[in-house]
């Protein structure tokens, strides 16, 4: 008896038709926030630290070290995907990969109450925007290794469906 060749163009389909869902799943499930950041001296050199390693100052005077300015953060998200929460984590997250141990929140912009429900009414996604700088505490440095010495980052599975 005589076995034909396998077809690869079902199995082609196949997977789409499977993969395709879960990526819509993917895609509805992460967080809606962008995070960019524009480095301030380009030459500037640190290792990278965790988003734990990142600490939030709400303004100049709390930080009670001298330090320095790495880098300009902006991040984007929508009101009906993100919360301030998934903001801020984005943000520490960029600061944490340039080497920066904390950032100083500068803003973070929520649509005023009549837009919300106006945008309700014509079901419109709104922005939430935050601005902040990354900056290096060298005197806290020993603290942002510490924290970050059993860190795990989140897994695949977190990331991209759970988070």
């Amino acid at each position: 008896m005589l076995i034909p060749p396998f077809n690869s163009g079902c199995a082609m389909r196949i997977k789409g038709f499977v993969l395709l869902p879960i990526a819509i799943a993917a895609l509805a499930c992460t967080p809606h926030v962008r995070t960019n950041i524009t480095p301030l001296d380009p030459s500037l050199r640190l290792a990278k630290t965790c988003p734990d390693g990142v600490i939030l100052y709400t303004s100049p005077d709390r930080v009670k070290q001298p330090y320095r300015e790495v880098a300009v953060i902006n991040s984007k998200g929508w009101l009906n995907g993100s919360n301030e929460s998934d903001m801020v984590l984005s943000m520490r997250e960029e600061a944490g990969r340039l080497g920066a141990n904390g950032i100083l929140l500068a803003e973070i912009e929520e649509p005023t109450p009549i837009t919300k429900v106006a945008a309700g009414v014509g079901q419109v996604t709104l922005p939430r925007t935050g601005k902040a700088t990354a900056i290096y505490i060298a005197a806290d440095s020993a603290n942002s290794v510490a924290a970050c010495a059993n860190y795990k980052g989140p897994s695949w599975l977190q990331r991209h469906f759970f988070w």
